[in-house]
Order: C-alpha cells, then sequence, then structure tokens
C-alpha cells in the first residue's frame, strides 16, 4: 500500500523521500500546478543540515548555500554590535553546518531526490478537500471529486492546513500582531561596505530587521519585522517602500541604507498556535507547520519539519500504522513545544525589547562567552 502526504513544500517532500528510502511508496498530493516553495531565504541551522545528510541531500543543499562566517546581533538604534556567534571551527566541530540558503535550493534537492525514486508518485494540482478513513486505509478526496487510496496520510500541507482543519477543527490560526516585511536584493547594489558573509540582525524598540545574502551571492534576503499589533490575515501582499518604513523608526544608519535600496516589498502577517499533541487521527498525521507552527524567531520552521519527516520515516511500520504514528508524536511533540516557546521569548526578549528591557539583553549577552552560547544551543543543535 501507499503513503499519502498533502503537500508537496520541504517538509511533504522530505517524508516522501524519508518513508520511499525506507521502503514504502509514496503519493504526493499537492495542490499548486508546480512544486516550488514561497518565499526566499532561510537560514538552516545544524540540526536541519544533519536531517538533510540522513535523506541523502545534505551535500546538494550545502552546495547551494551561503556558508556564513557569523551571525550578529546589533542595536538598530545606533548600530552597535551587542553580541556575535561565529560559526567557525569550534563550532562546526560541535554542531556542524550552519548556513543560509533561498528555500528553492533547499526544495529542488529534495524534488530531484523524489524523481529518483521509483517508490514516489509526485502529483499537482491535487489539492486535498477532506479525507476518510476505515480499518484497511484512508482516502484522501481532492477538490476534483477524484479518491486516492492509501494505507495512511500524512498532512504537510503547512501554516493553513486541511488536514489539520479536519483533525484538530480549531480554525484560522490566530495572528501574532508582527507584521513581517520581506525583499530580496540585488547584492550588486548593496555597498562594499556592508557585504561581510554574516547574518546580521538588527534588533530595535519593537522590531528587528535581518539581512544575508542567498543564492551564491547574487541576492540578499531582506526582512524587516515588526510589532504592531496587526490584527488581520495578510501573506504576500505587495506594499510600498515608503510604507515599510515608516514602522522602523528611529533605525541606523547602516540598516535604513540597506532598506532603502529594496523595490519589491511584500507583508505577512505572522501566525502561530500554541502546542498541541493532538496530531494524530488513527492512520493520519501531522507533519511541519501543519502540526506546530512556530514564529520565525529561532529560524527553526523548516529545520523542525526535517526532524519530522527523517523521525516519521524511521519508526513507519505500515503493518502498525497507527501505533508507529503514536511512536512519532510522542518523540516530536515535546521538543516542538520547547522550540515554539523559545521562538515566541526569543521575540519578546530579544529581537524587540525597548528601554530597560534591551538593556537587559546586552548585559545578559555582555556576560556571556562563546562557550556560554554554545551551552545554550546544545539542546537545538547538538
Amino acid at each position: 500500500m501507499t503513503v499519502l502526504v498533502v503537500g508537496g513544500g520541504i517538509g511533504g517532500l522530505a517524508a516522501a523521500v524519508g518513508l520511499a528510502r525506507a521502503g514504502q511508496h509514496v503519493t504526493v498530493l499537492e495542490s499548486a500546478v508546480a512544486f516550488e516553495e514561497i518565499g526566499a531565504g532561510i537560514q538552516v541551522g545544524p540540526n536541519g543540515f544533519r536531517m538533510l545528510d540522513a535523506l541523502g541531500v545534505g551535500a546538494a543543499v550545502r552546495a547551494r548555500a551561503v556558508h556564513v562566517d557569523e551571525g550578529r546581533l546589533r542595536c538598530g538604534v545606533s548600530g552597535r554590535l551587542i553580541a556575535a556567534l561565529p560559526f567557525d571551527e569550534g563550532f562546526q566541530r560541535r554542531f556542524g553546518t550552519y548556513a543560509v540558503v533561498h528555500r528553492n535550493d533547499v526544495l529542488a534537492p529534495l524534488l530531484d531526490a523524489c524523481r529518483g525514486e521509483e517508490r514516489v508518485d509526485l502529483r499537482v494540482d491535487s489539492g486535498v478537500e477532506s479525507y476518510a478513513q476505515d480499518a484497511d486505509g484512508v482516502t484522501a478526496v481532492l477538490r476534483s471529486g477524484d479518491l486516492v487510496r492509501g494505507t495512511a496520510l500524512v498532512g504537510a500541507d503547512g501554516l493553513r492546513s486541511v488536514v489539520r482543519r479536519q483533525l484538530v477543527g480549531d480554525g484560522e490560526p490566530p495572528v501574532s500582531g508582527h507584521t513581517t516585511f520581506r525583499a530580496v536584493i540585488p547584492a550588486h547594489t548593496v555597498p562594499r561596505s556592508l557585504k561581510d558573509n554574516v547574518v546580521t540582525l538588527w534588533a530595535g524598540p519593537r522590531y528587528h530587521v535581518v539581512w544575508y545574502v542567498i543564492a551564491g551571492g547574487r541576492f540578499v534576503n531582506l526582512v524587516a519585522t515588526t510589532d504592531n499589533g496587526a490584527t488581520e490575515p495578510m501573506t504576500g501582499k505587495p506594499v510600498e517602500t515608503a510604507e515599510v518604513l515608516r514602522h522602523f523608526t528611529p533605525l541606523c544608519e547602516d540598516a535604513a541604507r540597506i532598506m532603502s535600496l529594496a523595490r519589491e516589498w511584500r507583508a505577512w502577517v505572522l501566525c502561530d498556535r500554541p502546542p498541541i499533541t493532538t496530531w494524530q487521527d488513527s492512520r493520519v498525521v501531522l507533519l511541519g507547520d501543519a502540526a506546530h507552527p512556530v514564529l520565525q524567531y529561532a529560524a527553526q520552521g523548516a529545520c523542525q519539519a526535517l526532524e519530522d519527516a527523517v523521525c516519521l520515516s524511521s519508526v513507519f511500520d505500515p503493518q502498525d500504522v497507527g501505533g508507529s504514528f503514536a511512536r512519532y508524536v510522542a518523540l516530536r511533540s515535546e521538543r516542538t513545544a520547547r522550540v515554539h516557546h523559545v521562538s515566541r521569548l526569543m521575540g519578546r526578549e530579544v529581537y524587540h525589547p525597548a528601554g530597560e528591557a534591551a538593556a537587559a539583553r546586552d548585559a545578559m549577552f555582555a556576560s556571556w562567552t562563546a562557550a556560554d552560547l554554545h551551552e545554550r544551543l546544545e539542546w537545538l543543535y547538538g
């Protein structure tokens, strides 16, 4: 029998690769007319690269990635350096690779791996409307009315998951009140003085700006987020530069200079969901953002989906679908809940504090050595 995977993003294709490598036949049901990722750059930490290695695509992603020298936290108002985390030999020896990539530079190797697996059937324009199951299997009901039968179903269909809607029934994801503006800038337009091979984050009162080079050095990925109390969902809405800039003041010269180079901005209102352990309905289970969407502040959305995929693939048993799905949920729910908590905490206490809270953050980082930072990252990257 076949495992049905709903959703052809990073998490869904990773699950398909992992399950196929474990000997399962997989059908991926993607609602779009092509397999492609929405968005631009992402940071992939060592835990994410270990999962890519386990799936056999780590080398391909590393070849496409930009291997940055360090991460820097700067004051968004003055520009001064607050803290730095070098991704040097010591970091790599302890944890592994940290790099930045375009989302499609992760998706494409996974897609190539799926196409190279005779056990994987990839279907586009196959949006799922609902599912039904019985003692022998599960049926995906497509929007077209077609039925696709399998022995199990994995809902990897993202933040607004159709599978989760039926399995959990908890409605639309609540908005966080934070709006993110994203732009991609041709690297040749960036002044040489701002082209250090680093991830730079300028943290200001109720806002932050982060940038890094992607696509082999051809583009700069720029993400600017404000805690502006947004109450309505927004996904990729085009926004004028003047509308973006009004949220980021006062802003230091370097950050303002980078932001002024962007010509096309799009806006998203960030959403997550409170952690739950109800990821499973007998032969149906959730994965990635469908199970545990997080805010962006720990840069772990894609990494946690990859961890899910490898874990699920390692425990899946077609003779005991329900039992193996329950083991997967038990193995993953506590860790993803911790990532959720830390992501919110970082947004509040590291990225967006003001006044005395910002001073306390600065003093905390000033008191830590590189070894202290490594110890605090051990649970996530180790």
